[in-house]
Order: C-alpha cells, then structure tokens, then sequence
C-alpha cells in the first residue's frame, strides 16, 4: 500500500518561509512525475508546482520565483520550498506522485494534505 506523508506546514508570517516535504513509501517501483497542489477555502484545488523524474519543473503564475520544487529520488521524497509567503498562499497543500507499483500497475496518489496558514 503505497502512502504519501507529509510534512513541514505551520502558521507564518508574511514574507515568511516554509519547507514542505512529502515521502512516498510502500511497493514502489518507479516514480514519475511528483507535484504539489493547494487548496483554499471555498476554492478548487489547483496545481503549484510539479517536477518530473528527471527533474523538469513546471509552477502556477503565482508563485514563480518565489516556491521552489526540487525532489530526491534516492529517498523517494518531494519537497516545496516556500519564500516570500503570502496570505493569499494560505491553503491546505497536498503531495501529488504518479507511481508504478508492484501489483497495482501505474497511479496517481495523494498525501493527506498539511494546512499552510500566513498571517500577522
């Protein structure tokens, strides 16, 4: 059983930093392309940032230059490094992993999500 855990959200202050990291373990095979995605109340749930296995990234207008996503593919793990936060990055973000496993073929999965809150 293939489980995305993740890690790092909190309360920050605008302008602040956060380091999201989420770790895939269970049967895995390969993992292709992984990504992180937010939710805000009362919105749909939308891409931030996605990085391939090869390490090709792709972010959300928003938050160019100022959200990293890098990945280490010895130990399974994605991470989002947030700078310069703002209250409108406020959201639920959640691990996205597209993963062949034994048994299961090839899937996307998702983490449980952790809350990201920016305020004063």
């Amino acid at each position: 059983q293939v489980q995305l855990v993740e890690s790092g959200g909190g309360l920050v202050q605008p302008g602040g930093s956060l380091r999201l990291s989420c770790a895939a373990s269970g049967g895995i095979i390969n993992i292709y392309a992984m990504g992180w995605y937010r939710q805000a109340p009362g919105k749909q749930r939308e891409l931030v940032a996605t990085i391939t296995s090869g390490g090709s990234t792709n972010y959300v207008d928003s938050v160019k230059g100022r959200f990293t996503i890098s990945r280490d593919n010895a130990k399974n793990t994605v991470y989002l490094q947030m700078n310069s936060l703002k209250p409108e990055d406020t959201a639920v973000y959640y691990c996205n992993a597209d993963i062949w496993t034994v048994g299961r073929g090839r899937r996307d999965y998702w983490g449980q999500g952790t809350q990201v809150t920016v305020s004063s």
